[in-house]
């Protein structure tokens, strides 16, 4: 069942979403070789806990981490580590905020230092399919909308959109209704309404969109270990069109 949440309910993920954007703002300022996503996850725990919040995904289905950060091949869920980031790294955070019993949810591809030129097309894409998503999500049309204007974008590009892993509706818990993929049909699928709070966030691989998992049965990565990226909004949809929740005011 699809909840449709009210504009009380919505300001309230609006507020979590805000404090999400600082964060991954203060995120992209550490960015840089030599610095850990150990280190990353221990920020963001702090942070949040400073600002009122807290990390939904800490402890979900024990998880044990307040970001996942995914680095390379990674495609999601990937576990913070005391590595160093190296020149040349993509790595994903990803978060979910609680703030006062409201939920934002938003990952967020960065290049670590000097990245590829193919790297670089690949971070570039990504975004850009998110927002072509976000345009799509207008009350009225329906959710295969959303995936097929992603999945035409990035093809075209030379790219393949994961399938495995989708958006989703978010409010009191973190995954509700409806699904979000980011494939599909035109036409098909629940239809859009006003009331709606669902995530949109395309993972997009260099080579095939199969992914594998790792024996910690949580990191999925590329099976053919080519790079992969992804961006991610909460979005609320209202009678004028969607409202992205979780925006960093690029």
């Amino acid at each position: 069942m699809i909840v449709l949440k009210s504009a009380r309910e919505i300001e309230k993920m609006h507020e979590a979403g805000k404090l999400l954007a600082a964060v991954h703002k203060e995120i992209a300022k550490m960015i840089k070789p030599g610095i850990t996503t150990w280190e990353i996850d221990q920020f963001v725990d702090a942070f949040l806990s400073r600002h009122g919040a807290t990390a939904e995904q800490k402890g979900y289905r024990g998880y044990e981490y307040a970001t996942c950060a995914s680095i390379n091949d990674e495609v999601c869920h990937g576990f913070p580590r005391k590595e160093p980031l190296k020149d040349g790294d993509l790595v994903t955070i990803d978060m979910v905020v609680n703030l006062n019993g409201g939920l934002a949810d938003s990952a967020w591809s960065y290049p670590v230092g000097n990245v590829s030129a193919e790297a670089k097309k690949l971070l570039k894409v990504t975004k850009e399919a998110l927002y072509i998503g976000i345009e799509k999500s207008v009350p009225g049309n329906r959710i295969g909308d959303i995936g097929h204007a992603i999945q035409t974008y990035v093809e075209e590009a030379g790219f393949s959109v994961v399938r495995e892993f989708i958006g989703h509706g978010i409010g009191n818990v973190i995954h509700e209704k409806p699904d979000i993929p980011h494939f599909g049909l035109p036409g098909k699928g629940a239809r859009i309404k006003e009331g709606m709070v669902f995530t949109i966030e395309p993972m997009v691989n260099i080579g095939e969109w199969k992914t594998k998992m790792d024996s910690n049965h949580w990191t999925a990565r590329t099976i053919d270990g080519k790079l992969s990226a992804q961006y991610e909004h909460t979005i609320a949809i209202t009678k004028d069109g969607p409202v992205i929740l979780t925006d960093q005011g690029e």
